[in-house]
Protein backbone atom coordinates (compact mmCIF):
# COMPACT_ATOMS: atom_id res chain seq x y z
CA UNK A 1 0.00 0.00 0.00
CA UNK A 2 2.82 2.39 0.90
CA UNK A 3 4.53 1.79 -2.48
CA UNK A 4 1.25 2.38 -4.30
CA UNK A 5 0.73 5.65 -2.46
CA UNK A 6 4.31 6.75 -3.17
CA UNK A 7 3.90 5.85 -6.85
CA UNK A 8 0.65 7.81 -7.09
CA UNK A 9 2.30 10.82 -5.41
CA UNK A 10 5.22 10.72 -7.83
CA UNK A 11 2.88 10.39 -10.81
CA UNK A 12 0.80 13.33 -9.60
CA UNK A 13 3.97 15.44 -9.17
CA UNK A 14 5.14 14.48 -12.68
CA UNK A 15 1.77 15.48 -14.14
CA UNK A 16 1.88 18.83 -12.34
CA UNK A 17 5.41 19.47 -13.68
CA UNK A 18 4.26 18.43 -17.15
CA UNK A 19 1.90 21.35 -17.47
CA UNK A 20 3.75 24.08 -19.33
CA UNK A 21 2.74 27.60 -18.45
CA UNK A 22 1.77 29.90 -21.30
CA UNK A 23 3.76 33.17 -21.35
CA UNK A 24 4.16 36.21 -23.54
CA UNK A 25 7.64 37.51 -24.36
CA UNK A 26 7.18 40.41 -21.94
CA UNK A 27 6.53 37.94 -19.09
CA UNK A 28 9.61 35.94 -20.03
CA UNK A 29 11.71 39.11 -20.15
CA UNK A 30 10.49 40.07 -16.69
CA UNK A 31 11.18 36.59 -15.32
CA UNK A 32 14.76 36.84 -16.62
CA UNK A 33 15.18 40.41 -15.38
CA UNK A 34 13.82 39.62 -11.90
CA UNK A 35 15.89 36.49 -11.34
CA UNK A 36 18.30 36.58 -8.41
CA UNK A 37 20.19 33.45 -9.49
CA UNK A 38 21.92 32.12 -12.63
CA UNK A 39 19.53 31.07 -15.39
CA UNK A 40 19.76 28.96 -18.50
CA UNK A 41 16.84 29.71 -20.80
CA UNK A 42 16.68 27.12 -23.56
CA UNK A 43 14.42 27.63 -26.59
CA UNK A 44 13.31 24.36 -28.16
CA UNK A 45 10.40 22.49 -29.74
CA UNK A 46 9.11 18.93 -29.57
CA UNK A 47 9.78 18.45 -33.30
CA UNK A 48 13.39 19.74 -33.19
CA UNK A 49 15.83 16.80 -33.07
CA UNK A 50 18.91 18.87 -32.07
CA UNK A 51 16.82 20.39 -29.27
CA UNK A 52 15.75 16.98 -28.03
CA UNK A 53 19.34 15.71 -28.14
CA UNK A 54 20.69 18.51 -25.95
CA UNK A 55 17.96 18.67 -23.27
CA UNK A 56 19.42 15.75 -21.24
CA UNK A 57 22.81 17.54 -21.17
CA UNK A 58 21.11 20.62 -19.73
CA UNK A 59 19.25 18.60 -17.12
CA UNK A 60 22.41 16.78 -16.04
CA UNK A 61 24.46 20.00 -15.89
CA UNK A 62 21.87 21.84 -13.82
CA UNK A 63 21.77 18.98 -11.30
CA UNK A 64 25.57 19.01 -11.11
CA UNK A 65 25.51 22.75 -10.33
CA UNK A 66 22.61 22.75 -7.90
CA UNK A 67 24.78 24.33 -5.19
CA UNK A 68 25.07 27.45 -7.38
CA UNK A 69 21.25 27.79 -7.60
CA UNK A 70 21.47 27.30 -11.36
CA UNK A 71 18.00 27.05 -12.91
CA UNK A 72 16.99 25.68 -16.30
CA UNK A 73 13.90 27.08 -17.97
CA UNK A 74 12.78 25.26 -21.10
CA UNK A 75 10.83 27.57 -23.39
CA UNK A 76 8.84 25.68 -25.99
CA UNK A 77 8.36 27.30 -29.38
CA UNK A 78 5.86 24.68 -30.48
CA UNK A 79 2.82 25.75 -32.49
CA UNK A 80 -0.43 26.86 -30.88
CA UNK A 81 -2.09 23.54 -31.78
CA UNK A 82 0.56 21.68 -29.77
CA UNK A 83 -0.19 23.55 -26.56
CA UNK A 84 -0.66 22.03 -24.10
CA UNK A 85 -1.17 18.33 -24.95
CA UNK A 86 1.80 17.63 -27.28
CA UNK A 87 4.18 19.49 -24.97
CA UNK A 88 2.78 17.80 -21.84
CA UNK A 89 3.14 14.35 -23.40
CA UNK A 90 6.72 15.14 -24.41
CA UNK A 91 7.56 16.30 -20.87
CA UNK A 92 6.10 13.15 -19.33
CA UNK A 93 7.77 10.77 -21.82
CA UNK A 94 11.16 12.47 -21.33
CA UNK A 95 10.77 12.77 -17.54
CA UNK A 96 11.48 16.50 -17.60
CA UNK A 97 11.25 18.06 -14.16
CA UNK A 98 12.55 21.54 -14.96
CA UNK A 99 10.27 24.51 -15.45
CA UNK A 100 8.66 24.47 -18.90
CA UNK A 101 7.06 27.50 -20.49
CA UNK A 102 5.27 27.77 -23.81
CA UNK A 103 5.93 31.06 -25.60
CA UNK A 104 2.58 32.34 -26.80
CA UNK A 105 4.01 34.40 -29.65
CA UNK A 106 3.96 33.80 -33.37
CA UNK A 107 6.03 36.72 -34.71
CA UNK A 108 9.71 35.78 -34.47
CA UNK A 109 10.64 39.24 -35.78
CA UNK A 110 9.06 40.59 -32.59
CA UNK A 111 10.21 38.17 -29.90
CA UNK A 112 13.67 37.05 -31.11
CA UNK A 113 15.40 40.45 -30.86
CA UNK A 114 13.97 40.89 -27.38
CA UNK A 115 16.04 37.87 -26.30
CA UNK A 116 19.09 38.72 -28.43
CA UNK A 117 19.37 41.18 -31.34
CA UNK A 118 21.36 38.63 -33.37
CA UNK A 119 18.87 35.76 -32.99
CA UNK A 120 17.67 34.67 -36.44
CA UNK A 121 14.95 32.49 -34.93
CA UNK A 122 16.60 29.10 -35.40
CA UNK A 123 16.54 26.57 -32.58
CA UNK A 124 17.91 25.25 -30.39
CA UNK A 125 18.93 28.54 -28.87
CA UNK A 126 20.06 29.26 -25.34
CA UNK A 127 20.37 32.38 -23.22
CA UNK A 128 22.58 32.25 -20.13
CA UNK A 129 22.23 34.98 -17.54
CA UNK A 130 23.87 35.55 -14.17
CA UNK A 131 22.40 38.61 -12.43
CA UNK A 132 25.07 38.43 -9.70
CA UNK A 133 27.85 39.17 -12.19
CA UNK A 134 26.02 40.85 -15.08
CA UNK A 135 26.92 37.91 -17.34
CA UNK A 136 24.68 37.44 -20.39
CA UNK A 137 25.48 35.22 -23.37
CA UNK A 138 23.37 33.87 -26.19
CA UNK A 139 24.01 30.70 -28.19
CA UNK A 140 22.15 30.06 -31.44
CA UNK A 141 23.24 26.46 -31.89
CA UNK A 142 23.00 23.00 -30.47
CA UNK A 143 25.46 22.64 -27.61
CA UNK A 144 27.44 19.47 -27.03
CA UNK A 145 27.84 18.28 -23.48
CA UNK A 146 31.42 19.59 -23.42
CA UNK A 147 30.42 23.00 -24.86
CA UNK A 148 27.65 23.24 -22.29
CA UNK A 149 30.01 22.43 -19.42
CA UNK A 150 32.37 25.19 -20.58
CA UNK A 151 29.50 27.65 -21.04
CA UNK A 152 28.14 26.95 -17.56
CA UNK A 153 31.60 27.40 -16.05
CA UNK A 154 31.75 30.85 -17.65
CA UNK A 155 28.19 31.62 -16.54
CA UNK A 156 28.95 30.79 -12.93
CA UNK A 157 32.49 32.12 -12.60
CA UNK A 158 33.06 35.05 -14.99
CA UNK A 159 33.17 38.28 -13.05
CA UNK A 160 33.55 36.64 -9.64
Amino acid sequence: MRKLLLGATLLFAAILNAQPRKVKITELEQLIRDSNHPLIVNFWATWCMPCIEEIPYFQKAVLANKKDSLELILVSLDMKDDYPSVIENFIIRRNITNRVLWLDESDADYFCPRIDPRWSGSIPATLMVNPRTGYRRFYEQQLTEKQLTTAISELLHVGI
